[in-house]
């Protein structure tokens, strides 16, 4: 049989360097002594004998082409191509038959080549990766990825035994996409992309944009369909859009799944249905409003936490599959609890099947170290001025708020994106010899455009250390657009100032009211996080000096210091019972303190401030305003005492809060008020039902008509040692 297709193209089949197999491979109308006909032609490695089925007709042998494994067969008299099936009998005597990939018409459009050669194609989730669909009657996926340098790239797997000359991928236009849809596969099958570079070298790649992983330490992305799961939060979602949680009361917990809570004996990890469960039941009974969940993007390294991720499009599976997390997101919804995911644009990890070098260039990383590697992190930087690598950013983001329901994301490591000399001794300035990364800063613009303009409710909050302008205000005021900022200046201050012996407080007063000079500059969360409790800095109960009474003491003090400020509240896991030891990714929290009154009663006095924050106004609506916030004395440094109002937008409704940095109660101790009236504790942290000395003001406190510090009118308070006393004014006759 004399062949059809030209030797120079059968060269590119043979040694797999054909841009586009498709011109080779599968059916072609042709001319056989100058009579149509049509061509089937395969490139089978491991078959020893092949044949066409066609949907209907008889079934015929395929020809080998000699000391190749192509294979042709030929059908005179047909002018166009038809539905077949290709049917193997390989090597090792198995036989197979399904489906030929390259009788497939190419999947993605012309509309969607051109939005991602712009770079603004914002569901390419929905179109790269690994889709499962069908077509012509016939279930497969359809596999696409980005790799503009490739000399040729190809799906791999346990289907075609890892080998790349089975199933080259075609490349669409000058897009640098490639894709292949590939019959008879489905959800669970494992692959990798193996890309041949224009340096000859052979590189094999999870999936960019997979939407599932093997568990560590295998590498492999799954094939897995996310639209399956049927969601039960239409209510919550609904509720989302018409919340405004600048003026709400939000109160995070943040959380390390895996770390949370482990399987007792074993030490494994607990699945997304188990932590669900588990984890709704005790947010919901401590009344925090949200969890913030330490990133569960796929990630190769426990000990990164997360934050080295190499699926920006999958949640670990280290608990279970997407499926479990999907549950899990909607468990904490129909319990009535927000979830924010930590996300990581910031950097990506060095691992070879990873992101770097992709397609054996500086694909998705910045070509010159100097701004493209975080030295001390050992890893790579985004190309924030690559319009693909933005839109592969920004689609990760708007993918988990679509996809996954979640409610807001919490953006790492901000600072180390704004600056190009963050963190190095060498780097390179921008187009205007500044020091801070106009892409970088552009993408964050876009981005709170995108998640404000596609899912209204969503948050975003920024972890920010500097003092760059206007992180949390509108983009068309010139801000970045983020919801929150961390006030980490705040965050830092103040727990340099309580770890303090009270001996010494009265000389680093300012330490604790400083925070009320820039309070209302952005729209701030006070974060207790994950990194205030790791690498020797000792857990929040262990940082407080005293004996173990006056170590809960201060820390009831603290907590209730920070619910009561301005700003909205995040708190890590472990935190909220007085964890002793440092926070570690590798056990479980110490569940069994809770056994310990002590413990027991610094969870019941945190379920105690989220009731109080949740249903007093003047604790939320007036966050971000210094409308909602009054001192009454911010200067008694020498008892280490500070007094403030905190106001809802009804002026008439105010707490009077106080607070006692000493272990020296104080009677007598005469307060300014605005009120005439009698003002009784809502909350007093030295009550014995939490585990305090119970030194209080039970019978409540009439204000007098003496003018004191700045307010017209006075009580005389007991203030407790150690202690916050939150007051509230008996209601004025109308």
């Amino acid at each position: 049989m004399q062949f059809t297709v030209p030797k120079e193209e059968l060269d590119k089949i043979v040694y797999t360097y054909h841009h586009d197999p498709f011109t080779v491979l599968g059916a072609h109308p042709v001319t056989i002594k100058g009579e149509p006909a049509v061509a089937v032609r395969a490139f089978l490695p491991f078959a020893k004998q092949a044949w066409v089925a066609p949907a209907s007709g008889e079934m015929q042998a395929m020809t080998r082409l000699e000391g190749t494994d192509f294979f042709e067969a030929q059908f005179p008299g047909l002018a166009e191509p038809f539905r077949y099936e290709i049917r193997t009998l390989n090597k090792d005597g198995e036989t197979r038959q399904r489906a030929d990939p390259y009788r497939f018409l190419p999947v993605l459009g012309d509309l969607d080549l051109q939005l991602f050669n712009e770079g603004n194609h914002f569901r390419t989730y929905e179109k790269l990766g690994a889709q499962v669909m069908t077509i012509d009657d016939t279930p497969g996926v359809l596999f696409a990825v980005w790799a503009p340098n490739a000399v040729r790239v190809s799906v791999i797997g346990d289907f075609n035994r890892w080998d790349g000359r089975q199933h080259p991928m075609r490349m669409r236009g000058s897009s640098g996409l490639w894709e292949l849809f590939i019959p008879g596969l489905g959800p669970g099958t494992t692959y990798k992309y193996e890309i041949k570079t224009r340096y000859d070298t052979i590189l094999q790649k999870t999936d960019p944009q997979g939407f599932c992983a093997e568990v560590r330490p295998k590498t492999a992305s799954i094939v897995w369909d996310i639209a399956r799961y049927e969601w039960e939060d239409a209510a919550w979602m609904a509720q989302r859009t018409e919340s405004d949680l600048l003026h709400e009361p939000v109160a995070i917990y943040e959380v390390h799944l895996g770390s949370w809570m482990r399987v007792p004996d074993s030490n494994s990890y607990l699945s997304y249905h188990d932590l669900a469960d588990k984890l709704a039941t005790h947010v919901k009974a401590q009344g925090y409003t949200h969890i913030e969940l330490l990133p569960i993007t796929e990630h190769p390294l426990d000990a990164s936490w997360g934050y080295q991720v190499t699926g920006y499009f999958a949640p670990t599976s280290r608990f279970g599959t997407p499926d479990g997390f999907q549950y899990f997101v909607d468990t904490m919804h129909r319990n009535g609890i927000g979830v924010i995911l930590d996300w990581v644009p910031a950097h990506f990890p060095k691992n070879d099947y990873g992101l770097v070098n992709f397609d054996g260039t500086a694909l998705y990383e910045y070509a010159d170290d100097r701004i493209g590697e975080h030295k001390e992190w050992g890893t790579k930087v985004f190309n924030y001025a690559r319009h693909e690598v933005r839109q592969f950013l920004l689609n990760s983001a708007l993918f988990w708020l679509d996809k996954y329901h979640i409610d807001g994301l919490r953006v790492d490591a901000v600072a180390a994106m704004l600056y190009r000399d963050y963190g190095r001794t060498e780097w390179v300035p921008n187009v205007h010899g500044g020091r801070e990364n106009l892409e970088a800063i552009s993408l964050l613009r876009r981005l709170n455009e995108l998640v404000y303009e596609h899912h209204p409710g969503a948050i975003t909050a920024a972890e920010e250390s500097t003092a760059f302008p206007a992180v949390s205000r509108p983009t068309y005021l010139g801000g970045l657009g983020f919801t929150f900022k961390w006030n980490m200046g705040w965050m830092h201050d103040t727990l340099d100032y309580v770890a303090k012996d009270p001996i010494y407080r009265k000389y680093h007063h300012q330490k604790l009211t400083f925070g009320l000079m820039y309070a209302f500059s952005e729209n701030f969360i006070l974060p207790i996080s994950h990194d205030e409790v790791v690498h020797l800095k000792h857990a929040m109960l262990d940082k407080l000096p005293g004996d173990a009474w006056q170590k809960f003491a201060n820390l009831r003090l603290y907590y209730g210091f920070m619910w009561t400020h301005p700003g909205k509240k995040l708190l890590f896991m472990g935190q909220d019972f007085g964890q002793w030891q440092e926070w570690s990714e590798e056990r479980s929290l110490d569940w069994h303190l809770i056994d310990f009154e002590p413990h027991r009663k610094l969870m019941r006095w945190i379920a105690d401030l989220n009731r109080l924050y949740k249903r007093e106004p003047s604790l939320y609506e007036l966050d971000y305003d210094w409308t909602g916030f009054e001192w009454i004395d911010a200067n008694d440094w020498e008892h280490s005492v500070i007094s403030y109002i905190r106001k809802a937008k009804d002026p008439a409704d105010h707490l009077v809060v106080i607070c006692n940095f000493t272990p020296v109660a104080h009677t007598g101790y005469r307060v300014g008020v605005p009120a005439l009236t009698t003002y009784r504790e809502l909350l007093n942290s030295d009550s014995e039902y939490y585990f305090g000395g119970n030194v209080g003001n039970g019978l409540g406190l009439p204000a007098q008509e003496l003018k004191w510090q700045s307010q017209p009118y006075s009580i005389e308070v007991t203030l407790p040692p150690l202690a916050i006393v939150v007051l509230k004014p008996a209601p004025q006759p109308s």
